[in-house]
């Protein structure tokens, strides 16, 4: 052992026992999650996400393994997020809509993910794709003016859940899902779609104003048969009242009308004419 008194000896001595060490202690930190494969097969999990625990109680700090056997794969213990910018969804009112959305996750079963996947950065790989469908497939569904309504909060909760059904299987919970902005495609599609929405709006004032005439109509006649039945009644039971008020009201309409497109009239009648029969004296 007369090399580990060199100098050179030694360094080597120390480059050994060092790679020894780096190769058999592993530093877990506390945004980590840990999963140790011995030859490639799942052997344990270390600092593994639990609900509601607080930093400085995990189980993060140094560990041990086996060197040139046990491989260690970190997950990221944090809340992660996948995004779908400009996503395009068809409405149910034929309305093509530019969707701006996020979903943050985490995950919860690292072990799992690794089994599954493989690595952490294939995460978001996986997920994108059963984003947008559970997107496409909860907005295809409804009207594109839901997105102004307070059900854009339900909305938001089924296409959470949709997602979390297909994403469990990466062992990966999803917190939140959320639509930033959503627009109408510029040229030709916008203004084909204001043209729609134009046409239909006119359709349905029409279609409000026929109805409103319909009503009107059925209005007016019961009023009128209503009318009808007061005056019958009433000249059944004075038919020589009846017959004066109806006179008086023709000498309204005949003298006293002072329209201005009706000019000046003048009418000369024979003092018996039947017509004025309520002037004469009654004998």
């Amino acid at each position: 052992m007369t090399w580990l008194r060199s100098p050179i000896g030694i360094a080597v001595a120390c480059i050994v026992a060092l790679i020894l060490v780096m190769s058999t202690v592993t530093v877990v930190r506390e945004t980590d999650q840990v999963v140790i494969l011995r030859l490639e097969q799942p052997y344990r999990t270390v600092n593994a996400y639990r609900t509601g625990e607080q930093f400085g109680r995990t189980q993060a700090g140094p560990i041990f393994r086996l060197p040139f056997i046990d491989r260690v794969v970190r997950v990221d213990k944090r809340v992660l997020s996948v995004d779908l910018p400009n996503e395009p969804v068809l409405s149910t009112d034929q309305l093509r809509l530019q969707i701006d959305a996020y979903a943050r996750f985490r995950v919860t079963d690292p072990l799992k993910m690794v089994v599954t996947i493989g690595t952490e950065d294939r995460v978001t790989d996986q997920l994108q794709p059963l984003f947008r469908s559970a997107l496409r497939n909860e907005l295809g569904k409804r009207p594109s003016a839901i997105l102004l309504s307070p059900e854009r909060g339900q909305v938001m909760d089924n296409i959470q859940n949709s997602l979390q059904k297909l994403a469990a299987q990466y062992g990966v919970s999803i917190v939140d899902v959320r639509i930033k902005q959503t627009e109408l495609p510029t040229g030709s599609p916008l203004d084909s779609a204001l043209e729609r929405m134009r046409t239909a709006r006119l359709q349905e004032a029409k279609t409000i104003e026929t109805q409103g005439n319909k009503d009107a109509q059925i209005i007016r006649a019961n009023a009128d048969a209503q009318a009808a039945q007061i005056y019958a009644a009433a000249f059944n039971k004075d038919a020589d009242f009846y017959n004066f008020w109806r006179a008086m009201r023709s000498y309204r309409n005949t003298f006293l009308t002072n329209a201005p497109d009706k000019g000046e009239t003048a009418i000369i009648l024979s003092p018996n004419n039947s017509y004025l029969k309520e002037f004469m004296q009654q004998r």
